[in-house]
């Protein structure tokens, strides 16, 4: 436009075009200074911008080095005990929502979930966290096959990045799909923050029996336990040796877990199921490679299949020793046994960042976080566990960035590698922007970011909020004894049904 105007001007008459083109000159100047003021007035670094006490700290995704943040951290009180008479201040706030604002009552899929988190004493849950950073540089401290076990509570650490979200001031919070309450009459859900696996791994055997019944007990004689026997309650038990001697007590309560067990082998029948638990994913064990570090490397995947961790396992994991007998020799296949520290990270790291697949076999239960580092490597998974439930899939769907083969086609000779090789770059590509896509729903953080694994599983939750309340409702107007007929309790294993 400005080309348009100028020989224009040169036309004008000669005692006005002094005054034509100061104005012109001005008029630009404004055009020019205004969105630099905007600009100015919604840069971070502007007088105006958020004060910096009020911001929200640098996202981290490193376990340590959140939890040193966050024990420095002061944590003032900010939950009241139970009213004399919790059952009638509850009617009360669930009949203001009902008959009161339009969208306020259930379903509350247009308001976001009320978390009421105990105050439990320190014991079950600072003491804890202490132990677990003041000892966390005693590597020689394994597992019975060699696992470093802080490295494990790290893989689990799950209820740290939930329980440290949720009670963190909300200026600091950037999650609108769940907030804290004060007052327990105001709560879908109840958060038990007591950290199941760190006591397993660090504590004596029969000291660590006595803190779970000691939190059994602490729990199970709070009223809205009682008034629900535990339905509106979360208890991580993310491990799957975690909580294990008092887990019958409290199988009513929505358990967080890596994955279901059809087997028995770590969970008894009747104790999880997809129904009223969630799904989560392990805390990632190598660094994030992002949309800039895929792109970087997309030339350099030369391997077509990749898999590096233990060779030899139980239960399910049985097929990896099969897998190994018929893919070793394999042309671009890798196969090799993992190894602890950071040597062994880093080869892992390596080895994922220049691989096209990467194999995820089941574990010694169906799940193994080893799919969760192929994700955010860029690395197409190719899943096989016939028994996996995944995390989120009912908002995610994982055919998107994964392929799913049976046990039964991937230990016949020759068929695994003539279907990867089958598969067109046009696929693999898409699938790789997908994994970009989808890694940031994988990567625990602090804060919390939105449609992180914290947010996802907040909105899983409150999907089954009217669940949840049906069956409060159901066991409160039950006369004890007088049925016989099985609830929703009674399950034969811990299986999920195809509807």
């Amino acid at each position: 436009m400005a080309g348009k105007q100028f020989p224009t001007l040169a036309h004008a008459r000669p005692g006005s075009s002094r005054r034509l083109l100061a104005f012109a000159f001005a008029a630009a100047s404004l055009l020019l200074l205004l969105p630099a003021s905007y600009f100015f007035l919604l840069s971070p670094s502007s007088p105006r911008s958020t004060p910096a006490s009020l911001a929200s700290p640098s996202p981290t995704t490193s376990f340590l080095a959140s939890l040193d943040r966050f024990l420095a951290a002061p944590h003032p009180s900010a939950s009241s005990t139970a009213p004399s008479n919790l059952n009638a201040a509850i009617r009360a706030e669930e009949e203001a929502r009902l008959y009161g604002e339009p969208g306020s009552a259930w379903p509350a899929a247009t308001r976001p979930l009320r978390v009421y988190v105990y105050e439990m004493p320190s014991k079950f849950t600072y003491d804890l966290l202490r132990l677990f950073r003041d000892s966390y540089r005693e590597t020689d401290n394994l597992t019975s096959n060699g696992s470093p076990v802080h490295r494990l509570i790290e893989q689990h650490s799950i209820d740290y990045w939930l329980w440290a979200d949720l009670i963190a001031p909300e200026s600091q919070r950037l999650l609108k799909s769940v907030i804290r309450v004060q007052r327990q009459e105001e709560a879908d859900i109840f958060y038990v923050p007591f950290f199941t696996t760190i006591s397993y791994f660090l504590l004596e055997k029969q000291e660590c029996k006595a803190l779970y019944r000691e939190a059994l007990k602490w729990v199970t004689d709070q009223p809205a336990w009682q008034r629900s026997e535990g339905r509106d309650h979360i208890i991580s038990v993310h491990h799957p040796w975690s909580f294990k001697s008092v887990r019958r007590f409290v199988k009513k309560a929505i358990w967080l877990l890596p994955d279901m067990d059809s087997t028995g082998n770590w969970y008894k029948p009747g104790q999880v199921y997809l129904e009223k638990d969630v799904i989560l994913p392990y805390v990632p064990n190598i660094e994030f490679c992002d949309s800039k570090c895929v792109s970087e490397t997309q030339s350099k995947r030369s391997i077509l299949l990749f898999f590096r961790g233990r060779l030899k396992r139980n239960a399910g994991g049985k097929i990896r020793s099969k897998l190994v007998a018929e893919l070793k020799g394999a042309e671009d296949i890798v196969i090799e046994e993992g190894s602890a520290g950071a040597e062994g990270k880093t080869a892992a790291q390596n080895g994922m960042r220049k691989s096209i697949f990467c194999l995820s076999p089941a574990g010694d239960t169906p799940s193994s976080a080893r799919l969760f580092d192929a994700i955010i490597s860029g690395c197409i998974p190719v899943i096989i566990s016939d028994e996996l439930e995944l995390p989120f899939e009912g908002i995610l769907d994982y055919r998107e960035i994964a392929l799913f083969v049976s046990s039964s086609d991937a230990v016949q000779p020759g068929w695994l590698v003539n279907y990867l090789r089958g598969i067109d770059a046009k696929r693999v590509r898409e699938m790789r922007y997908n994994l970009v896509k989808y890694s940031r729903h994988f990567l625990y953080s602090s804060p919390a970011q939105p449609l992180g694994p914290e947010d996802l599983t907040w909105r899983m939750i409150a999907g089954k909020l009217v669940n949840i309340k049906l069956h409060v409702r159901r066991s409160q107007r039950v006369v004890r004894e007088s049925r016989s007929i099985c609830t929703c309790e009674c399950r034969v294993g811990n299986t999920t049904m195809m509807l």
